[in-house]
């Protein structure tokens, strides 16, 4: 049976942390920074968790 492939889109956008969670940057972060609250940037750091329903998705996108 030959190996099998990652998505290589999958694998710029989702990582798993140690935790097993499926994790994804934030959109609007880095664009146009000047008319978003620092507020809403600082918010915007912080990594995103995907679902769970999504998570079997992305995870067979991954290879994990």
């Amino acid at each position: 049976m030959p190996k099998m492939k990652t998505r290589r889109g999958a694998t710029k956008r989702f990582w798993v942390s140690k935790n097993g969670k499926v994790m994804y940057k934030r959109a609007f972060h880095k664009h146009k920074a000047l008319s978003k609250s620092e507020k809403r940037i600082r918010k915007l750091r912080i990594p995103g968790k995907v679902s769970r329903s999504d998570s079997k998705k992305v995870r067979r996108m991954l290879g994990v």
